[in-house]
């Protein structure tokens, strides 16, 4: 994947994007762009809580090495 800024991540360009999308919208069950959309910013959700689970499954596995 490219690069991508500091200021902004991309969970939160996608959920400016699903948004965007949305409001413009009568019907958004038929949009293949915004379902191709909505999927994208749930797999970095899903990503962003994996590595959120997995540090703190490690954290917790490396205090209790040390005592």
């Amino acid at each position: 994947m490219a690069k991508t800024t500091a200021s902004e991540s991309d969970e939160t360009r996608l959920k400016k994007k699903v948004a965007e999308k949305l409001a413009g919208h009568k019907d958004p069950k038929v949009d293949d762009a915004l379902r191709s959309l909505k999927k994208r910013l749930r797999r970095t959700q899903r990503k962003r809580r994996t590595v959120v689970l997995r540090k703190k499954n490690s954290a917790s596995k490396k205090t209790a090495a040390k005592k």
